[in-house]
């Protein structure tokens, strides 16, 4: 079985049922419109956003249609096609269509520049490349050396360089004969985050697609009448993954476009959302309004939203702390993964752990892990080594990187570059990045323990630990910290918080300035150590 099987089962038994609704806050639109089966319903006095939604029947017909066009065009099993396009609820019509003609499906991140684009269409031997309105500038730069690659576009004002998606699909078909497909046959590339340099592109089997959908429902319980609320990006394993357990279980799926904590409260409240899968920062913020009194739960109607869940990213105790105090009554979670395991679920808090917030928990559904030294035997129980994972979700290669893949697999055992210990309990603890380690005077400090405990204090709303060169110590503990709305706090005042540290893990400096962090919620490390590293040179230089 595969998603695709998936797909073509709930059109079959769900047909009428609405399966996506996007909602886009920001849309600017001030008629009511219909574009090919897509609703768009402007705004009412309940509502101050618009909205569409399809059923499932109509979400396989426009699959099937999109098969149709690129089947006419030749697309067929070992061909590429790459999609960048905003969330909308046409994406993922579109990735089962691509899938339906036995081709491989490539997301693209939406931040990517013109040469990132170009990078990865190359190195993945792309074919196609669909993309919307939000990327023409960023296309067109690089269209004539794309040239030999057909474009499709997804919008209204099609430009010259690009094909209409709208109108190579309007003749199309909306039955398909899906190419027959096994869980062995290569389905999709996915790209890391590139944090080291160009992306890799990750080679995964419709094996990794249809056991995310069977992890995910195995964590989180999806029942055909939940609702999830989507609001990460759909180019990322785990966003997509996610909603893989409503796919898996035939429920609605509602695709949010906007980030605001008045917006996600709302969306939640009027849609009836029962799951919701947040970032860090998204969290902070809807706590932060909520301390501020800017939001106030008794306007929202929230009592069917059951679950909670974080992943992408180290969360702090205190944060889930702070969450159950203005949600009593809510599950939380946390998955751990990465693209080269096919997103989350490779390690699993569960629901009836939250005594053990600050874990990632255990081996997930299907999963097996182990905590090795650089040379592959085990650590000690309590011992921080690299974590490793195997399961079905495992990629089968870095495409086109041979040295790469050899490094990251060894046999069946996926090493994550995630440094981590293991309690007497059986729960694993992320300690941090392999490459984010910093040896100050012969120490290893972990940034994430560091965050973690300057995260406790309220005036701080996020904060990200780097390396630093240091000349007698090799390299010192900066804490950048972004303050909370309306805090005021000095250096003294983090130093005197930090003392309960152990002085070795009292950060050395403190930066007090905005943290960064990617569309998935992981904080840009690459680019603070860029700009301070680089601050602290011109600094020694000067003083030379």
């Amino acid at each position: 079985m595969t998603i695709v099987d998936l797909l073509e089962r709930n059109a079959a038994q769900f047909g009428d049922e609405i399966a996506l609704v996007e909602i886009n806050p920001e849309a600017k639109e001030t008629r009511r419109t219909t574009w090919r089966d897509f609703e768009l319903v402007e705004p009412s006095r309940h509502r101050s956003y618009y909205r569409r939604e399809i059923s499932w029947n109509v979400f396989n017909e426009k699959a099937n249609r999109f098969a149709n066009a690129l089947k006419a065009r030749g697309v067929g099993r070992g061909h590429k096609v790459a999609i960048l396009l905003m969330n909308c609820i046409e994406w993922l019509p579109i990735y089962f269509g691509v899938l339906k003609t036995g081709a491989i499906v490539v997301p693209l991140n939406f931040r990517y520049t013109s040469e990132e684009i170009k990078y990865c269409v190359e190195l993945s031997e792309t074919d196609i490349l669909v993309f919307g309105p939000e990327f023409i500038g960023r296309v067109e730069e690089i269209a004539d050396d794309l040239a030999d690659r057909m474009l499709i576009y997804v919008g209204t004002g099609c430009p010259s360089f690009a094909d209409d998606y709208a109108e190579m699909t309007a003749e199309c078909s909306s039955s398909f004969q899906t190419v027959p497909l096994s869980e062995d046959d290569d389905a999709a590339i996915y790209f890391s985050s590139g944090t080291t340099g160009f992306p890799k592109a990750i080679l995964h089997a419709h094996r990794s697609l249809i056991h995310s959908a069977r992890c995910e429902q195995a964590h989180h319980g999806q029942t055909h009448d939940d609702i999830f609320l989507c609001i990460p990006p759909l180019y990322h394993t785990g966003a997509k993954m996610h909603w893989f357990g409503s796919l898996i279980s035939g429920s609605k799926g509602v695709i949010l476009k906007g980030t605001g904590a008045e917006t996600i409260l709302r969306a939640a409240s009027d849609e009836r959302a029962t799951i919701v899968w947040l970032l860090v920062p998204w969290a902070q913020d809807i706590l932060g309004a909520l301390d501020r009194g800017e939001l106030k739960l008794s306007d929202y109607n929230l009592d069917q939203w059951r679950l909670m869940h974080i992943g992408a990213q180290p969360v702090p105790q205190s944060l889930i702390k702070r969450w159950l105090e203005y949600f009593p009554n809510h599950q939380y979670d946390t998955n751990y993964g990465l693209s080269e395991s096919i997103g989350p679920g490779a390690v699993h808090l569960g629901v009836e752990n939250v005594h053990k917030v600050g874990a990632i928990g255990k081996a997930g559904f299907g999963w097996e892990t182990r905590i090795c030294y650089e040379d592959g035997n085990d650590v000690k129980q309590g011992e921080v080594g690299e974590l490793c994972v195997k399961g079905p979700g495992v990629m089968k290669c870095y495409y086109n990187d041979p040295k790469a893949t050899a490094e990251t697999l060894r046999g069946e055992w996926l090493r994550t570059g995630d440094m981590a210990m293991e309690d007497e309990d059986g729960f694993i603890f992320l300690v941090d990045r392999k490459k984010d380690v910093i040896i100050s005077g012969g120490e290893n400090l972990y940034p994430v323990q560091i965050e973690d405990y300057l995260s406790a204090n309220k005036k701080i709303k996020d904060v990200a630990v780097i390396g630093l060169p240091d000349a007698r110590l090799g390299e010192i503990a900066a804490a950048i910290i972004q303050l909370a709305p309306g805090a005021e706090c000095t250096e003294e005042e983090i130093n005197e918080f930090c003392r309960e540290l152990p002085r070795y893990k009292r950060p050395r400096k403190i930066i007090f300035a905005d943290v960064p962090r990617n569309p998935t919620g992981k904080i840009e490390k690459p680019k603070l150590r860029q700009i301070y590293g680089g601050e602290m040179l011109v600094a020694a230089q000067n003083r030379s």
